[in-house]
């Protein structure tokens, strides 16, 4: 049998360069050969704590655990298509939506496949994943990429897609003044997608003197350092007095989750969209008395990937500096994992080249 590389995630601090078996291509499925993968935080996460998001158990759709293969944000060049897929052929440009689901609970009846009662992610609960030789996915995971869009650019439409649901998801309208917490890859991310529905008032808390910067040059009207600024007061002074409108919570800190809820105006909306390692305290009365709103955000649904893969090649979010390394698959632990948990303020995505 034909064996390939993949990175492969055995536990906290163990991830190991494998030859692994390559799998066929079946009826309803796609191969693919990936060419640039993103490394997101909830890799990062995993790496650091994990296994957490990790199935440690056989995953109710895929039958896996770990050791597992990763890589969720990527593109890449079709190889092969299996029986009954008409539209995709050898050699399209794709880019991968690695939500798991069944189709078949309450919730994906719904339409709301991010939020199936047995999800899983492409890359953290198995089917392979984008850091590999090859990967092998049913044909809904495929989304084609016109040639305005890079295969670089390409692999940062999952996490765009996650900002662009988000924001999607919330009340914002035109005209609204917004405050992001965080300015990673994901804040900057919600950046963009607030700047191509015409938000003319965002304003972004972030310590970090690079990422500031990066959140200047995508478009933040205002950035506030939480460690020097008051952040509450500043955003009820640059909102009119009374604050703004939505809050969007990319972080995952206490403070900074205290510090949005505070800053909100009466009826405003907290937005979480941050992973959080570990419990986090709220004051219901905070909500109550000025009856605030907080609301949790999940990836994204159906209509989410080529809305982003859309805006992109319109040229309405431009996203190509949010890429700051490309390394190869045999450095991604020393020059990308560690790179982005050691020297985080210089870097927002760094991508691996298969």
């Amino acid at each position: 049998m034909a064996t390939m590389r993949a990175l492969r995630f055995h536990g906290k601090k163990d991830l190991r360069l494998e030859q692994v078996p390559v799998l066929e291509c079946g009826k309803g499925q796609v191969k693919l050969k990936p060419s640039f993968v993103g490394i997101c935080g909830s890799d990062l996460h995993e790496y650091e704590d994990g296994p957490n998001i990790c199935p440690t158990s056989p995953h109710p759709i895929t039958g896996e655990q770990v050791p597992l293969t990763f890589g969720h944000e990527f593109s890449g060049i079709v190889e092969e298509v299996g029986s009954e897929v008409t539209d995709i052929k050898v050699s399209d440009r794709v880019v991968v939506q690695p939500i798991i689901y069944d189709g078949t609970c309450g919730a994906c009846k719904e339409g709301l496949i991010n939020c199936c009662y047995s999800n899983g992610f492409v890359g953290l609960s198995g089917w392979g994943g984008g850091l590999s030789d090859h990967v092998v996915l049913p044909r809904s995971c495929i989304f084609k990429i016109p040639a305005e869009v890079s295969l670089e650019v390409g692999a940062l439409v999952e996490p765009l897609a996650v900002a662009w649901h988000a924001v999607n998801a919330s009340p914002f309208k035109a005209g609204d003044s917004v405050l992001i917490i965080g300015g990673g890859p994901i804040g900057l991310a919600v950046i963009q997608s607030l700047k191509a529905r015409g938000a003319t008032n965002i304003i972004v808390s972030e310590p970090a003197p690079r990422r500031k910067q990066f959140a200047q040059e995508f478009g933040a009207h205002h950035v506030l350092d939480p460690i020097k600024d008051d952040v509450v007061a500043k955003c009820k002074e640059l909102c009119g007095g009374e604050g703004p409108h939505v809050a969007f919570d990319a972080a995952g800190v206490q403070p900074g989750l205290t510090q949005a809820i505070h800053a909100l105006r009466a009826r405003g909306t907290l937005v979480n969209i941050a992973v959080w390692p570990r419990t986090a305290t709220i004051t219901p009365n905070d909500f109550l008395f000025k009856e605030k709103k907080y609301l949790g955000i999940a990836t994204y649904q159906a209509g989410d990937f080529q809305a982003v893969v859309d805006a992109i090649a319109s040229g309405a979010m431009k996203p190509e500096g949010m890429i700051t390394r490309k390394i190869a698959l045999e450095e991604v632990e020393e020059k990308g994992f560690k790179a982005l948990i050691n020297d985080k303020e210089n870097h927002v995505k760094i991508l691996v080249e298969i």
